[in-house]
């Protein structure tokens, strides 16, 4: 008999929803069917050529192919901080930034590196799932914190129970927001760093959908008044630049909770390719034109399915960020899982049910603009056949 079996704390973790339409996929196109897939958040588009450029170019430079240093190197590190300096207007130094593999290795790894076991985490939901997976990876105790549309999809911090609040270590907030496409006012920032300072709570900001934004340019959490005093933004190329395969991400702010994720990190990874981290740095450097002409290819993509689901009817509201559309079940029964699964058995497209995200978001589907405009306009015609 076997005496392999899954850790304790990887029975905790909830069931991974998506793995299931993922699984039915594959299956519909194996028997022939064709999937318009609006599930998963992978741009479907190159890098900008700067980028890919930049990368070839060093390729036969002496050393490009060793260790690079677990914080990153240096010239990315400066132009991290030459970047957040215009961008933001926050002056960073060197020690107050770390790259990381990803900006999903950084959040997952956090409760490891700055909590102890019985900690609490405060996890927004819906939200991203290793917000919830690092703290119970941890032995934390995530407290959920529901985004409701009444209020903008903030959490509401006065909410808290104070007792809960004197145990949590971390906050976790993400904006632009993953799923639901809202985004924090400077007030909402200002909010957080007064509770950091009540409670003795890091603050650890997912800013990964920062530049995906259709009007006006949204705001850092670094911005408030005291947050590097209390906190750390976490920014990703990933989406920025459509290079999801490169895992490029860093996170800044205090130096002290930047200082704890560099050393958990150089017991658990070896830095990033220093050719990937030359490439980064030349395009936030000058790459500002590359961003916008993605952001107005995903504003294309954003009209023309908005355009199209509410002519079926659909109360569908706009996004102010991000490429995803987060939408309340067009039906009078609100399962978000059996609406999914039926799109997917009737029309072959793939939408993700809210309740994936957690149990606050049930009865809502998000929708990811990842795929070019005339499969937007086709996915958009089957569901109306439907």
């Amino acid at each position: 008999m076997s005496n392999i079996n899954p850790s304790d704390r990887l029975k905790r973790l909830p069931p991974y929803l998506f793995a299931e339409f993922e699984r039915q996929r594959a299956a519909l196109e194996k028997e022939g069917r064709d999937i318009i897939n609006l599930g998963i958040g992978d741009p479907d588009t190159p890098p900008p050529r700067l980028l890919i450029d930049r990368m070839t170019d060093v390729l036969d430079e002496p050393g490009i192919h060793q260790y690079s240093p677990s914080q990153g190197t240096e010239p990315f590190r400066a132009a991290v901080i030459r970047w957040i300096r215009k961008r933001y207007g926050v002056v960073l130094e060197t020690r107050d930034v770390c790259l990381g593999i990803g900006s999903k290795e950084l959040i997952a790894h956090a409760p490891l590196a700055l909590t102890n076991p019985g900690d609490v985490v405060l996890v927004p939901e819906p939200g991203y799932p290793p917000y919830r997976s690092g703290a119970i990876f941890a032995l934390c105790e995530p407290y959920v914190m529901p985004l409701e549309k009444s209020r903008g999809f903030l959490p509401d911090l006065d909410g808290i129970p104070a007792d809960v609040a004197r145990r949590a270590k971390i906050l976790y907030v993400n904006y632009p927001n993953n799923p639901t496409g809202a985004v924090a006012t400077r007030e909402f920032y200002v909010k957080c760093v007064e509770f950091a300072r009540r409670y003795g709570t890091i603050v650890i900001s997912d800013e990964a959908y920062a530049e995906l934004y259709y009007e006006d340019p949204p705001p850092s959490f670094l911005e408030a008044p005291g947050a590097t005093e209390v906190g750390v933004a976490v920014h990703s190329m990933t989406k920025t630049f459509s290079m999801a395969g490169w895992r490029m991400a860093w996170v800044c702010g205090h130096a002290g909770v930047v200082e704890a994720l560099r050393a958990f990190k150089s017991n658990c990874d070896s830095g990033q390719f220093m050719g990937f981290q030359r490439a980064v740095a030349a395009v936030l450097d000058g790459g500002a034109e590359d961003m916008k002409k993605i952001r107005d290819l995903y504003r294309r993509r954003r009209d023309t399915f908005l355009n199209g689901v509410r002519r079926l009817g659909w109360d569908v509201p706009t996004p102010r960020a991000t490429f995803y559309v987060w939408f309340e079940v067009p039906s009078a029964d609100k399962n978000s899982m059996a609406f999914a699964e039926r799109i997917l058995e009737k029309t072959g497209v793939i939408l993700l049910p809210g309740v994936g995200f957690g149990a606050s978001a049930e009865g809502y589907l998000r929708a990811a603009l990842t795929v070019p405009e005339e499969r937007l306009s086709e996915a958009v015609e089957r569901l109306g056949r439907m």
